[in-house]
């Protein structure tokens, strides 16, 4: 893929407005800048199966306008509501500083890079690959579902149902607004990071927090091999129910109910509730400032 620094594209396409179907399919090796994909024809799929092409300073209001696309940049553009599913079955692709508001973005995509970005769009990022996510604001209600192998840095989140069924991902630096995430998640690692919502990463396998703020109800229930590291929690009542966990808080949890295994160490916790439990749960909650445990 070309860098923008150089000038050595084979082709350039500047300031035109195109929109036919297809109108600029399978281009390769060439420079798409400052062009409008808009009009009566309403055609879809104008960028669809490009190659090694960059689109620079462009806005798009049709629908499915870079499927199926390899080596690719989209810097400095927009894509607006009715650019319906506008980049699936991507592969090797650099998504800068664009605005994107079209439904259903990113799905099946490999080796995707998206930074300084903001974007609205439900069902953002489906079933990816490689993806590296920084320095951007993105609302999603269907957040990276069954994806892998991600990346996020500097990430400004809001959803509802984020992160279901992913593997393989590293958070740092961010900050997530979003209901039941990391449901059924595996091998995820959350730094620096302040993360609220309700019935946060319930059925999780290897989900760990580092210096990471949790906030909201029911958090952390029905996890294997759950790891928290210098956390606070906010508001998180009947925490770690069912749930293999070590957890190193500083300050209060409003209640724990019922963990099966492992050690919870906090300053204070306002309830501990074992009873009831449908299973054996021998999990130990350990108060720091009494220096005691209660089983």
């Amino acid at each position: 893929m070309k860098n923008y620094s150089t000038n050595n594209w084979k082709n350039y396409i500047k300031n035109n407005t195109y929109d036919e179907e297809r109108a600029l399919y399978n281009i390769k090796d060439t420079c798409v800048e400052n062009c409008i994909f808009a009009g009566a024809a309403d055609g879809e799929s104008v960028l669809k199966e490009g190659r090694n092409y960059g689109v620079r300073d462009c806005s798009f209001s049709l629908r499915y306008p870079m499927w199926h696309a390899k080596d690719f940049a989209l810097i400095s553009s927009s894509m607006d509501e009715l650019t319906r599913a506008p980049l699936w079955y991507c592969d090797r692709g650099r998504i800068e500083n664009c605005r994107i508001t079209g439904v259903k973005c990113l799905r099946e995509c490999n080796d995707i890079s998206v930074t300084g970005c903001h974007i609205e769009s439900p069902e953002f990022g489906w079933k990816c690959n490689n993806i590296n996510l920084s320095d951007s604001v993105i609302d999603a209600v269907y957040f990276l579902f069954e994806s892998r192998n991600i990346k996020i840095d500097n990430l400004n989140m809001t959803g509802k149902y984020s992160f279901q069924y992913i593997s393989n991902m590293h958070v740092n630096n961010s900050n997530l607004n979003t209901k039941d995430a990391f449901w059924h998640g595996k091998d995820i690692t959350v730094e620096n990071s302040v993360v609220k919502g309700e019935y946060l990463g319930w059925f999780s396998e290897n989900l760990t927090f580092i210096n990471c703020k949790i906030i909201g109800t029911q958090p952390l229930c029905y996890c294997k091999n759950l790891t928290l590291i210098n956390c606070t929690m906010e508001d998180t009542d009947l925490a770690f129910e069912y749930s293999d966990v070590n957890a190193d808080i500083s300050g209060h949890i409003v209640s724990v109910k019922n963990p099966k295994s492992g050690i919870i160490t906090a300053d204070s916790v306002g309830e501990i509730i074992m009873e009831d439990a449908v299973m054996d749960c021998s999990g130990i909650v350990r108060i720091r400032e009494q220096s005691n445990l209660c089983a």
